[in-house]
Protein backbone atom coordinates (compact mmCIF):
# COMPACT_ATOMS: atom_id res chain seq x y z
CA UNK A 1 0.00 0.00 0.00
CA UNK A 2 2.81 2.39 0.85
CA UNK A 3 4.53 1.63 -2.42
CA UNK A 4 1.32 2.38 -4.29
CA UNK A 5 0.89 5.66 -2.46
CA UNK A 6 4.46 6.64 -3.22
CA UNK A 7 3.97 5.81 -6.88
CA UNK A 8 0.84 7.95 -7.02
CA UNK A 9 2.71 10.88 -5.51
CA UNK A 10 5.65 10.42 -7.88
CA UNK A 11 3.37 10.25 -10.89
CA UNK A 12 1.66 13.43 -9.80
CA UNK A 13 4.83 15.47 -9.87
CA UNK A 14 5.63 15.48 -13.63
CA UNK A 15 2.34 17.22 -14.30
CA UNK A 16 3.60 20.22 -12.36
CA UNK A 17 6.41 20.85 -14.81
CA UNK A 18 4.18 20.39 -17.86
CA UNK A 19 2.28 23.63 -17.28
CA UNK A 20 1.07 26.01 -19.95
CA UNK A 21 1.24 29.79 -19.79
CA UNK A 22 -2.43 29.96 -18.75
CA UNK A 23 -2.11 27.17 -16.16
CA UNK A 24 0.57 27.37 -13.52
CA UNK A 25 2.01 24.52 -11.44
CA UNK A 26 -0.16 25.40 -8.44
CA UNK A 27 -3.28 25.24 -10.62
CA UNK A 28 -2.30 21.79 -11.85
CA UNK A 29 -1.63 20.56 -8.31
CA UNK A 30 -4.98 21.85 -7.06
CA UNK A 31 -6.84 20.38 -10.03
CA UNK A 32 -5.20 16.99 -9.50
CA UNK A 33 -5.90 17.02 -5.77
CA UNK A 34 -9.52 18.07 -6.30
CA UNK A 35 -10.08 15.37 -8.89
CA UNK A 36 -8.80 12.70 -6.51
CA UNK A 37 -10.86 14.04 -3.61
CA UNK A 38 -14.02 14.04 -5.73
CA UNK A 39 -13.37 10.58 -7.11
CA UNK A 40 -12.85 11.81 -10.69
CA UNK A 41 -10.05 9.37 -11.35
CA UNK A 42 -10.00 9.76 -15.13
CA UNK A 43 -9.72 13.55 -14.78
CA UNK A 44 -6.78 13.13 -12.42
CA UNK A 45 -5.11 10.73 -14.83
CA UNK A 46 -5.36 13.25 -17.67
CA UNK A 47 -3.19 15.63 -15.64
CA UNK A 48 -0.27 13.20 -15.60
CA UNK A 49 2.66 13.63 -17.96
CA UNK A 50 3.13 11.34 -20.94
CA UNK A 51 6.01 9.63 -19.16
CA UNK A 52 3.83 8.97 -16.11
CA UNK A 53 1.09 7.53 -18.31
CA UNK A 54 3.59 5.20 -19.94
CA UNK A 55 4.58 3.99 -16.47
CA UNK A 56 0.98 3.32 -15.42
CA UNK A 57 -2.04 2.67 -17.61
CA UNK A 58 -5.41 4.27 -16.94
CA UNK A 59 -6.82 0.97 -15.76
CA UNK A 60 -3.89 0.42 -13.38
CA UNK A 61 -4.31 3.98 -12.08
CA UNK A 62 -8.02 3.42 -11.48
CA UNK A 63 -7.28 0.19 -9.63
CA UNK A 64 -4.59 1.81 -7.47
CA UNK A 65 -6.94 4.62 -6.40
CA UNK A 66 -9.86 2.22 -5.85
CA UNK A 67 -7.78 -0.22 -3.78
CA UNK A 68 -6.13 2.51 -1.68
CA UNK A 69 -8.69 5.30 -1.22
CA UNK A 70 -7.25 6.58 2.08
CA UNK A 71 -3.76 6.88 0.61
CA UNK A 72 -5.11 8.67 -2.46
CA UNK A 73 -6.96 11.20 -0.31
CA UNK A 74 -3.93 11.74 1.91
CA UNK A 75 -1.79 12.49 -1.15
CA UNK A 76 -4.48 14.80 -2.51
CA UNK A 77 -4.62 16.80 0.70
CA UNK A 78 -0.81 17.06 0.85
CA UNK A 79 -0.23 18.29 -2.70
CA UNK A 80 -3.14 20.72 -2.52
CA UNK A 81 -1.10 22.77 -0.03
CA UNK A 82 2.43 23.22 -1.43
CA UNK A 83 4.91 24.68 1.04
CA UNK A 84 6.09 27.32 -1.44
CA UNK A 85 5.23 28.68 -4.85
CA UNK A 86 6.53 26.25 -7.50
CA UNK A 87 9.31 27.39 -9.80
CA UNK A 88 9.05 26.06 -13.34
CA UNK A 89 12.40 25.32 -14.96
CA UNK A 90 13.65 23.62 -18.09
CA UNK A 91 17.07 22.18 -18.88
CA UNK A 92 18.41 22.27 -22.43
CA UNK A 93 21.44 20.14 -23.32
CA UNK A 94 23.71 21.68 -25.94
CA UNK A 95 25.60 19.62 -28.57
CA UNK A 96 28.81 19.92 -26.52
CA UNK A 97 27.12 18.51 -23.42
CA UNK A 98 26.69 21.85 -21.70
CA UNK A 99 23.37 22.29 -19.90
CA UNK A 100 21.49 25.58 -19.88
CA UNK A 101 18.82 26.23 -17.28
CA UNK A 102 15.76 28.29 -18.16
CA UNK A 103 13.26 29.69 -15.64
CA UNK A 104 9.62 30.49 -16.43
CA UNK A 105 8.96 33.99 -15.07
CA UNK A 106 6.14 36.39 -15.83
CA UNK A 107 4.79 34.25 -18.63
CA UNK A 108 8.17 34.04 -20.40
CA UNK A 109 11.11 31.66 -20.42
CA UNK A 110 14.33 33.35 -19.29
CA UNK A 111 17.93 32.16 -19.10
CA UNK A 112 19.32 31.39 -15.66
CA UNK A 113 22.44 33.18 -14.41
CA UNK A 114 24.49 30.06 -15.18
CA UNK A 115 24.15 30.89 -18.88
CA UNK A 116 26.61 33.76 -18.49
CA UNK A 117 29.03 31.90 -16.21
CA UNK A 118 31.45 30.40 -18.71
CA UNK A 119 33.53 28.73 -16.01
CA UNK A 120 30.91 27.69 -13.47
CA UNK A 121 31.35 25.07 -10.79
CA UNK A 122 27.84 24.76 -9.40
CA UNK A 123 27.47 21.18 -10.68
CA UNK A 124 29.95 18.50 -11.77
CA UNK A 125 28.80 18.82 -15.39
CA UNK A 126 29.17 22.60 -15.32
CA UNK A 127 32.65 22.22 -13.84
CA UNK A 128 33.67 19.78 -16.57
CA UNK A 129 32.31 22.02 -19.32
CA UNK A 130 34.13 25.00 -17.84
CA UNK A 131 37.36 23.02 -17.55
CA UNK A 132 37.13 21.89 -21.20
CA UNK A 133 36.48 25.46 -22.32
CA UNK A 134 39.51 26.69 -20.35
CA UNK A 135 41.65 23.88 -21.76
CA UNK A 136 40.70 24.73 -25.34
CA UNK A 137 41.69 28.34 -24.71
CA UNK A 138 44.88 27.35 -22.87
CA UNK A 139 43.68 29.32 -19.84
CA UNK A 140 45.78 27.53 -17.26
CA UNK A 141 45.02 30.22 -14.72
CA UNK A 142 41.35 29.24 -14.94
CA UNK A 143 42.11 25.51 -14.98
CA UNK A 144 43.65 26.03 -11.55
CA UNK A 145 40.17 26.76 -10.21
CA UNK A 146 39.24 23.15 -10.90
CA UNK A 147 42.23 21.66 -9.03
CA UNK A 148 41.43 20.45 -5.48
CA UNK A 149 43.25 22.32 -2.73
CA UNK A 150 45.42 19.39 -1.60
CA UNK A 151 46.78 18.77 -5.09
CA UNK A 152 47.27 22.47 -5.67
CA UNK A 153 49.43 22.68 -2.55
CA UNK A 154 51.48 19.63 -3.55
CA UNK A 155 50.20 17.46 -0.71
CA UNK A 156 49.61 14.27 -2.70
CA UNK A 157 51.81 11.56 -4.11
CA UNK A 158 52.52 12.02 -7.83
CA UNK A 159 50.27 9.89 -9.99
CA UNK A 160 52.02 6.92 -11.54
CA UNK A 161 54.95 7.11 -9.14
CA UNK A 162 57.19 9.32 -11.31
CA UNK A 163 56.93 12.96 -12.24
CA UNK A 164 55.23 13.34 -15.56
CA UNK A 165 55.09 9.58 -16.08
CA UNK A 166 52.34 8.68 -18.55
CA UNK A 167 49.45 6.63 -17.31
CA UNK A 168 47.79 4.23 -19.72
CA UNK A 169 44.20 3.75 -20.75
CA UNK A 170 41.29 3.06 -18.40
CA UNK A 171 42.26 3.05 -14.77
CA UNK A 172 45.59 4.76 -15.43
CA UNK A 173 44.87 7.86 -17.45
CA UNK A 174 47.25 10.81 -17.87
CA UNK A 175 47.09 13.13 -14.92
CA UNK A 176 43.96 15.23 -14.69
CA UNK A 177 43.75 18.49 -12.71
CA UNK A 178 44.33 16.64 -9.43
CA UNK A 179 46.84 14.16 -10.78
CA UNK A 180 48.70 16.86 -12.66
CA UNK A 181 49.24 18.66 -9.37
CA UNK A 182 51.16 15.68 -8.06
CA UNK A 183 53.04 15.25 -11.30
CA UNK A 184 54.02 18.88 -11.86
CA UNK A 185 54.82 19.50 -8.20
CA UNK A 186 57.05 16.46 -8.16
CA UNK A 187 59.30 18.12 -10.74
CA UNK A 188 60.34 20.51 -8.00
CA UNK A 189 61.23 17.63 -5.68
CA UNK A 190 63.94 15.87 -7.68
CA UNK A 191 66.40 13.98 -5.52
CA UNK A 192 70.13 13.88 -6.24
CA UNK A 193 70.86 11.54 -9.12
CA UNK A 194 67.72 12.51 -11.01
CA UNK A 195 65.30 10.24 -9.14
CA UNK A 196 61.94 11.92 -8.54
CA UNK A 197 60.98 12.60 -4.98
CA UNK A 198 57.51 12.48 -3.50
CA UNK A 199 55.18 15.36 -4.26
CA UNK A 200 54.29 15.59 -0.62
CA UNK A 201 55.56 18.91 0.65
CA UNK A 202 56.82 19.89 -2.83
CA UNK A 203 56.42 23.31 -4.35
CA UNK A 204 52.93 24.51 -5.12
CA UNK A 205 51.38 23.85 -8.49
CA UNK A 206 51.26 26.92 -10.71
CA UNK A 207 49.66 27.64 -14.09
CA UNK A 208 53.18 27.71 -15.56
CA UNK A 209 54.00 24.21 -14.28
CA UNK A 210 50.70 22.89 -15.55
CA UNK A 211 51.33 24.41 -18.97
CA UNK A 212 54.83 22.94 -19.09
CA UNK A 213 53.46 19.45 -18.37
CA UNK A 214 50.44 19.55 -20.64
CA UNK A 215 52.17 21.22 -23.57
CA UNK A 216 55.30 19.17 -23.06
CA UNK A 217 55.65 15.48 -22.10
CA UNK A 218 51.91 14.89 -21.57
CA UNK A 219 50.62 16.86 -24.58
CA UNK A 220 49.65 13.95 -26.82
CA UNK A 221 48.06 11.95 -24.03
CA UNK A 222 46.16 14.83 -22.48
CA UNK A 223 44.77 15.88 -25.85
CA UNK A 224 43.60 12.34 -26.55
CA UNK A 225 41.86 12.06 -23.18
CA UNK A 226 40.22 15.49 -23.49
CA UNK A 227 38.82 14.56 -26.89
CA UNK A 228 37.40 11.32 -25.44
CA UNK A 229 35.74 13.25 -22.60
CA UNK A 230 34.27 15.78 -25.03
CA UNK A 231 32.84 12.99 -27.16
CA UNK A 232 31.22 11.29 -24.16
CA UNK A 233 29.93 14.37 -22.34
CA UNK A 234 26.69 15.07 -24.30
CA UNK A 235 25.17 11.71 -23.37
CA UNK A 236 27.18 10.79 -20.28
CA UNK A 237 25.60 10.24 -16.87
CA UNK A 238 27.32 11.82 -13.89
CA UNK A 239 26.78 9.93 -10.64
CA UNK A 240 26.81 12.03 -7.46
CA UNK A 241 27.33 10.71 -3.94
CA UNK A 242 27.61 13.42 -1.32
CA UNK A 243 30.66 15.53 -2.13
CA UNK A 244 31.96 13.10 -4.74
CA UNK A 245 30.90 12.43 -8.31
CA UNK A 246 32.12 10.45 -11.28
CA UNK A 247 31.54 10.20 -15.02
CA UNK A 248 32.60 7.29 -17.21
CA UNK A 249 34.00 7.95 -20.67
CA UNK A 250 35.82 6.13 -23.43
CA UNK A 251 37.20 2.63 -22.88
CA UNK A 252 37.20 2.52 -19.11
CA UNK A 253 38.11 6.11 -18.32
CA UNK A 254 36.54 7.95 -15.37
CA UNK A 255 36.40 11.60 -14.45
CA UNK A 256 36.43 11.95 -10.66
CA UNK A 257 34.94 15.07 -9.06
CA UNK A 258 35.05 16.42 -5.53
CA UNK A 259 33.17 19.30 -3.93
CA UNK A 260 35.19 21.82 -1.94
CA UNK A 261 33.93 25.02 -0.37
CA UNK A 262 30.60 24.56 -2.11
CA UNK A 263 32.00 24.26 -5.64
CA UNK A 264 32.90 21.26 -7.78
CA UNK A 265 36.47 20.47 -8.79
CA UNK A 266 38.04 17.76 -10.91
CA UNK A 267 40.11 15.34 -8.89
CA UNK A 268 41.35 13.15 -11.71
CA UNK A 269 40.62 11.73 -15.14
Amino acid sequence: MKRTALLLFTLALPACGSSYAQQGPSDTLRAYAQALQEGRVDAAYRLLSDEAKRSMSLEAFRRAVRDNPDDALEIARAIARPAADPVVTATVTMPNGEELLLVFEGGRWRLDAAAVDLYGQATPRQALVGFLRAFERRRYDIIMRYVPDAEKEGLVEPAGGEAGAPRGEGAAQPAGPGGAAGSASADAAQKPGGRPGTAKGAAQLTPEKLKAAWEGPQKEQINRVVQAIKAALPTATIEETGDSASMAYGAGGTVAFTREHGVWKIKDF
